[in-house]
């Protein structure tokens, strides 16, 4: 079975949709946190969605339409209580123990799918509420080298040529944005027929 990236970031509501979408994916999923807005510095994007106010409300309506499309809730938690990198940490520190597909699924559906508080306050209860070493996964988040694999993989990233989240990664090809999910099922169709 062929292994794919998913190149996300907790920020992204588009992330949040295409994470939803994994499973129905013929593939590993190499999950692979980055820091989209520092990303988008590196290699001289914009977040349009936060510039272009039109942009904004249409990207909230197309939401919604994607999430009635996969039957997954959305409402997004408070933004002013979300501290993105130290959820992006807290899913390093787990996939260093095997735990970052459990993990995920829960930081995601607590920032957009309004299932618990993904705040650094509320984090404590909703690990350890969904069965996850809490204390532990959030020391391991703290450590300075967490932060520093944070800002090394934001980097890679960008040197393989991502521009923003979620980005999709399939042998040496890259595919941006949820609505890109055919195309890689496409790709992973392709790579079984050659092998």
């Amino acid at each position: 079975m062929d292994t794919i990236d998913f190149i996300f970031d907790f920020r992204s509501p588009y992330s949040y949709l295409a994470h939803s979408q994994l499973g129905t994916l013929a593939a590993r999923v190499r999950h692979r946190p980055i820091a989209v807005l520092e990303l988008m510095k590196q290699v001289n994007n914009t977040p349009t969605t936060v510039t272009c106010p039109a942009k904004r409300a249409y990207a909230g309506k197309d939401l919604a339409r994607w999430a009635v499309r996969y039957g997954v809730p959305f409402g997004p938690m408070d933004m002013a209580r979300m501290d993105g990198d130290f959820l992006l940490r807290l899913a390093l520190a787990a996939g260093e123990v095997n735990l970052a597909d459990d993990l995920i699924g829960v930081l995601f559906k607590a920032v957009w799918g309004r299932q618990g508080d993904a705040s650094v306050e509320g984090a404590p209860s909703l690990l350890a509420g969904a069965g996850l070493p809490a204390t532990e996964l959030i020391a391991a988040a703290n450590a300075g080298s967490t932060a520093r694999a944070l800002a090394d993989a934001t980097a890679e990233a960008a040197a393989l040529g991502v521009f923003g989240a979620p980005t999709f990664r399939v042998g040496e090809d890259l595919y941006f944005g949820n609505d890109r999910l055919d195309f890689v099922r496409e790709a992973l169709a392709s790579r079984r027929e050659a092998a």
